[in-house]
């Protein structure tokens, strides 16, 4: 057996793979441009175009629009808090982990279509707005799926972690994520029941992310 064997020196094979720093800084760029993105959805009602009703009715009219806006801009801020604390688990990450964060960010950067969509439709008849509301609860799955994926890829390798996550640790944080994924899968369903509850639900989930779900790895570390 070579003398450069870890399991025959008792040290550590040394980490392979690229700094997290890159990543982390491509990553808030996306997240900035996309909170930013949220707010050109919100208009400012023209003169001509009030047809006799108050500025207050106007903007009033507009509730959808700041109710969509509120919901997203919490959940990317939220996105971004949880990824920025998970990069701090790693010194190291390899090709799979940067694929799966480019999934994130892939999910990250369309929330803006789904929310513009759904502040245009959230009250519209006809089914427009269970269809609208559907859209954006699928975009959270998806969301949701792609932060667990890298949050597998970070951990996967305890070489490229500043401490070694433990497998309980890891089932803890992963059972946490799965509650999340759940309730972002039951609000597909719930789309189709009540848009406005739907939209609701997703501002409690953001409010339910906003406790750190990686502390069983941080207790453990």
């Amino acid at each position: 057996m070579s003398q450069d064997d870890p399991s025959t020196t008792g040290a550590a094979a040394p980490a392979a793979g690229f700094s997290t720093s890159r990543l982390e800084a491509f990553s808030d760029g996306v997240f900035a441009i996309a909170i930013t993105l949220l707010v050109l959805d919100l208009n400012v009602p023209e003169p001509d175009s009030l047809d006799g009703q108050s500025l207050t009715s106007a903007l009033a009219h507009q509730w959808p629009a700041y109710f969509a806006y509120l919901v997203s801009f919490l959940v990317i801020g939220i996105i971004w808090i949880n990824h920025h604390a998970m990069c701090a688990l790693a010194r190291r990450v390899d090709r799979r982990t940067l694929f799966a964060n480019l999934f994130l960010l892939l999910t990250v950067s369309v929330i803006p279509f789904p929310t513009r969509l759904l502040a245009a439709y959230l009250t519209a008849p006809h089914g427009d707005a269970e269809t609208a509301a559907a859209i954006y609860a699928l975009t959270m799955v998806a969301m949701g799926i792609a932060f667990t994926l890298l949050f597998l890829a970070f951990t996967r390798d305890a070489r490229t972690l500043h401490t070694p996550v433990s497998p309980e640790a890891k089932r803890a944080a992963i059972r946490r994520f799965g509650f999340g994924g759940l309730c972002y899968l039951a609000t597909v369903g719930l789309a189709y029941v009540s848009p406005v509850a739907m939209l609701a639900t997703h501002a409690v989930l953001a409010v339910y992310y906003c406790f750190d779900q990686l502390a069983p790895v941080r207790t453990a570390r």
